[in-house]
C-alpha cells in the first residue's frame, strides 16, 4: 500500500467501540508501559471547545489497541495493549481540553496489601501459582524458575508486589503483570501473557530520530552482607560475598542461609556492572515493542552497539506528530 503513514488507535468501553466519539476530538494518546512491578499508564487528550464533551467516571475500564492504518513502510494493523482503569479525569482551558488519565487494570489494590505468610518445602512455580491465584491472575512461570526449590519463604508486612520484586532481585528475574496473567521470567526472557516468548529487537541508527547514551559510575561495592534466620539455633547469622570490610548490608533478613547467599550473590554482580542506558525515538511508531524484551543496536559508536540491551520502558504517542515511539534501554542484566 502507498501514500502517508496513518496511524490508527480503537478504544472501546465495557465492549462498546468508542474510537468514532473520540477521533475527531483526539489532541494526543499517550502509552507508557512499564517493566516489572510498575503500572502501564494511558493519557489521553481530547478537544472540548465546543462544551459538549461528556466527562467520564473514574472507575472506568478502557481497553486500547494501536498501530497503522495505512503505510508503506509500517505494519499495517491494530496491537492489543490491554485495559486500563481511569482514576483521573482533568478539565482545563482554554482552550477547553479533557485528560483522561488511566492505569494497568490488572494492578489491584490487593497486590499492595501488606501480608504475613510462610511457605515450607516449596517452590517458586508453587508460590508465584498461590499469589497468582489469589489476585484473579493466572499464573505465567518459566519454567527453569518454577522448578527452583524454596526450603523456607517467609512473607512478613510484605505485599504480594515486594515479594514477588524480591524473589525477582534473588533469581535475576523480574514480576510482571499483563492482561490478566502473573509473568515471572528471567531477565530479558519476556514473554506475552500467553507465555509466548517476545522476539529479540534489532534497532538500527536511521530508525529513530533522535537518541541519548549515558554511562553512570559503577557502585562502589566491593562485598554485600545478607542476614537470614536460622530457626535450629534460634538466632540471626549472616554471609558476606566479596569483601567484608565495607561490606553493603541488605535489610531483608532470609529464611535460609542459601536464599541470603544467593541474594548477595546477585546484588554484588549487579552492583560491579557499570550503569548505561540508551534513549531512542523511534520516527515510526513500533506497537510491538515492550518492556522486558533484549535487543541489539547497530550504526552508533562500536562501544554502543556492542552493549546487549534490555528494553525498560516504552512511551507511544499518537497525536500531532503521527505516532511515534520513545524507548528506554538498559545494559541486560541490570535492573
Amino acid at each position: 500500500m502507498t501514500g502517508a503513514n496513518i496511524p490508527d488507535f480503537r478504544v472501546t468501553l465495557d465492549g462498546q467501540d468508542l474510537t468514532g466519539k473520540l477521533r475527531p476530538r483526539l489532541i494526543g494518546l499517550t502509552l507508557s508501559e512499564k517493566r516489572g512491578d510498575e503500572a502501564d499508564q494511558l493519557d489521553i487528550t481530547l478537544d472540548d471547545t465546543d462544551g459538549r464533551l461528556a466527562l467520564p467516571g473514574t472507575g472506568a475500564v478502557l481497553q486500547l489497541h494501536i498501530g497503522w492504518r495505512q503505510g508503506a513502510d509500517v505494519t499495517l494493523g491494530l496491537i492489543d495493549k490491554g485495559s486500563f482503569t481511569v482514576d483521573e479525569v482533568e478539565h482545563a482551558g482554554p482552550p477547553d481540553q479533557v485528560t483522561i488519565r488511566a492505569r494497568s487494570a490488572d494492578f489491584t489494590s490487593d497486590l499492595r496489601t501488606r501480608r504475613e505468610q510462610s511457605w515450607h518445602d516449596t517452590t517458586i512455580g508453587a508460590v508465584i501459582a498461590e499469589i497468582a491465584g489469589r489476585n484473579g491472575l493466572q499464573p505465567r512461570c518459566a519454567a527453569a524458575l518454577a522448578a527452583i526449590a524454596l526450603p523456607a519463604l517467609v512473607q512478613s508486612r510484605e505485599s504480594d508486589m515486594a515479594l514477588m520484586r524480591r524473589l525477582g532481585r534473588e533469581h535475576d528475574a523480574v514480576a510482571t503483570i499483563k492482561q490478566g496473567a502473573l509473568i515471572f521470567a528471567p531477565i530479558g526472557a519476556g514473554t506475552t501473557a500467553s507465555g509466548a516468548p517476545l522476539p529479540a529487537l534489532t534497532l538500527r541508527r536511521r530508525d529513530g530520530d533522535r537518541h541519548s547514551y549515558r554511562v553512570e559510575k559503577r557502585e562502589e561495592a566491593e562485598g554485600v552482607t545478607a542476614s537470614w534466620h536460622d530457626r535450629r539455633e534460634a538466632k540471626r547469622k549472616s554471609v558476606t560475598i566479596g569483601k567484608a570490610s565495607g561490606a553493603k548490608a541488605l535489610s531483608h533478613v532470609y529464611a535460609s542461609e542459601s536464599s541470603a547467599r544467593r541474594a548477595a550473590k546477585t546484588t554484588l554482580q549487579r552492583a560491579e556492572r557499570q550503569p548505561v542506558s540508551l534513549s531512542l525515538s523511534l520516527a515510526l511508531g513500533r506497537a510491538d515493542i515492550y518492556p522486558e524484551q533484549s535487543a541489539s543496536v547497530a550504526g552508533f559508536k562500536a562501544e554502543i552497539d556492542a552493549v546487549k540491551w534490555l528494553v525498560a520502558e516504552v512511551s507511544h504517542t499518537i497525536g500531532n506528530r503521527g505516532f511515534v515511539t520513545g524507548l528506554t534501554l538498559s545494559r541486560l542484566g541490570e535492573s
